[in-house]
């Protein structure tokens, strides 16, 4: 089971455009886009209003979203979706009581997260008593090039797959911690194939450390990243490594022998 694949070409013929408009339009939604009308929805994925509003309207009558007559906004009915994929997927399923074992063992916040496209997505969560800033939840998607995920996925792919998503991705800014020098970067991934395991420094968020390696099947195929993610302030990053990397490497074996 290879989850972390990139995406094969497809022909215009096999695909349903609707389909994909209405899968972009739930995408359009996020934290900062709570609400939208028909015309803002479509000039976030650029389709136009009136099949941005026949989109919406089938997903409030299929109860996936909800309308005030000018603005959309999607209701719980969504969450059907999340659902499906944790129901249908081994991983998440495996890993979740592993996720909650640690999180209430370590405090932290634990995440499953797998490759998608150039980011990755966060699977399986469980959150720790202690709060963190970052408002990740299952469905969440964090960059390859700043995320300890993103960086244990990123390192532990073949050489051609590692070269393009490497030049595919955005090296953008998030805080000021956030490496973006492209040859720093190379050297940072190669020494976390070597190290097996990967750390995020306030690179996401101010405040916010994370570390993870990567999860493997019984036939050696990394198939996502475990991490945990702790507030700067609890403690460094040379202190995460120490303190939280031997319950992580047991998991990860624990995953690797049960998961065909």
């Amino acid at each position: 089971m290879d989850t972390n694949s990139l995406v094969p070409p497809v022909s215009d013929k096999d695909l349903i455009a609707g389909l994909a408009k209405g899968l972009q339009l739930i995408e359009a939604f996020d934290d900062a886009h709570a609400r939208l009308t028909s015309s803002e929805a479509a000039r976030r994925i650029g389709i136009s209003p009136a099949a941005a509003r026949r989109c919406l309207l089938t997903l409030c009558h299929g109860g996936y979203a909800k309308t005030d007559g000018k603005r959309f906004w999607l209701s719980h009915g969504i969450l059907r979706l999340s659902f499906a994929y944790s129901a249908s997927t081994r991983l998440p399923r495996l890993l979740q009581p592993t996720l909650d074992a640690l999180s209430e063992r370590t405090r932290e916040s634990a995440s499953l997260a797998v490759l998608h496209g150039t980011e990755v997505m966060v699977a399986a969560r469980s959150t720790a008593r202690k709060s963190l800033t970052v408002g990740l939840g299952v469905g969440s998607r964090l960059p390859l090039h700043c995320s300890a995920t993103g960086r244990v996925l990123l390192s532990s792919r073949p050489a051609a797959e590692f070269e393009a998503l490497f030049n595919a991705m955005s090296l953008h800014r998030l805080t000021p911690h956030t490496l973006t020098d492209p040859v720093r970067l190379r050297k940072l991934l190669k020494s976390c194939a070597d190290n097996g395991y990967a750390l995020s420094n306030e690179e996401i968020e101010i405040g916010v450390r994370s570390i993870a390696v990567p999860l493997y099947n019984m036939g050696g195929q990394v198939v996502g990243a475990l991490s945990l993610s702790s507030r700067a302030d609890r403690m460094t990053a040379s202190e995460m490594a120490e303190q939280l990397l031997p319950a992580m490497l047991r998991s990860q074996a624990w995953v690797r022998s049960r998961l065909s």
